[in-house]
């Protein structure tokens, strides 16, 4: 199979319908690497045949679009390459699998451990990006609600003078026991504190009050009402010079890729009414409370907050 001068919407409908019942199609396309600087869908004349140029890029897109994985691009010739697409297998996600007890739904044994949200440049790039307008030079006491494997504490650790961040004081909460215990042995510092909790019930710690508030995803789980309990975080446990990042999942972890779109119920396609009623609630709520906001992100949408003043 090749593709030449092939419209989107011939190529889209051609590959679609290949993988309806295979597991993979491979195919020739120009190389992108031949011309730079072109839209997709410009034609470019090679020999007799006219092409529309599309980048990389776009076919790594479309690949995801259709529930694929791309393969390496294999070389032809000077002027092609070879792609493949290989279906994800679905069955391969935490999203599916077995359910562990409420604790440990996210525990040390469970499918979403092994994920590493820190190296995925979508995710990583944004989270640093949030960490740099909430100002976290200027921080003193954090509270990451869902530390999980502790990875957010992780990147402050490197990305400030370690004397800095022996000052600061962090506090990471967790559902799950087996995580605590993973994240206690990353963190032996004396200003970093661990805790075994449900955030429904924080009043019983005596946490005080806190001048950065980080929570990616957690806030969304079945069994927490969200605006509740973002307005009682913001009225009982952040200072009057405080800032907040919230993360909002706006993807699902297939086969060992991040796709972007979040699944919402009901629905067999990425749909974000969800997710945006979410984001637009505590923006507003923020925004009441006189703190500058901003979303940022991709496959996670990035929420932060700086109180203005």
């Amino acid at each position: 199979m090749i593709f030449t001068d092939d419209t989107f919407d011939m190529i889209y409908d051609k590959l679609q319908t290949t993988l309806e019942s295979e597991e993979e199609v491979s195919f020739v396309v120009l190389d992108p690497d031949c011309h730079h600087g072109l839209y997709a869908g410009t034609p470019v004349q090679v020999g007799k045949y006219t092409y529309l140029y599309r980048s990389l890029r776009a076919w790594m897109e479309l690949a995801e679009i259709l529930g694929c994985r791309m393969c390496t691009p294999k070389t032809v010739d000077e002027k092609h390459i070879r792609l493949t697409y290989r279906k994800l297998r679905t069955t391969e996600s935490f999203h599916t699998a077995a359910q562990h007890h409420l604790e440990e739904k996210y525990g040390a044994t469970s499918p979403f451990f092994a994920l590493r949200k820190m190296e995925e440049p979508a995710f990583y790039h944004y989270y640093k990006q949030a960490l740099a307008l909430a100002k976290l030079p200027m921080r003193k006491r954090i509270l990451d609600l869902g530390i999980n494997r502790g990875d957010e504490f992780e990147v402050i650790r490197n990305s400030i003078d370690i004397n800095k961040y022996k000052t600061m004081e962090l506090v990471g909460i967790d559902h799950s026991a087996s995580v605590i215990e993973y994240a206690q042995g990353r963190f032996e510092e004396e200003n970093v504190r661990l805790l075994t909790a449900d955030i429904n019930h924080l009043s019983s710690l005596g946490l005080g009050r806190f001048d950065l508030l980080i929570s990616i995803g957690t806030l969304q789980s079945p069994g927490i009402a969200f605006k509740p309990l973002l307005m009682e975080l913001v009225q009982q446990y952040l200072r009057d010079d405080s800032a907040v990042i919230l993360g909002f999942p706006n993807s699902r972890w297939i086969d060992g890729e991040m796709c972007y779109g979040a699944k919402a119920a009901h629905y067999s396609f990425s749909e974000m009414g969800v997710v945006l009623e979410d984001i637009l609630f505590a923006k507003r709520y923020l925004q009441q409370k006189k703190y500058r906001v901003m979303v940022t992100g991709k496959q996670y949408l990035f929420l932060t907050a700086v109180k203005i003043g």
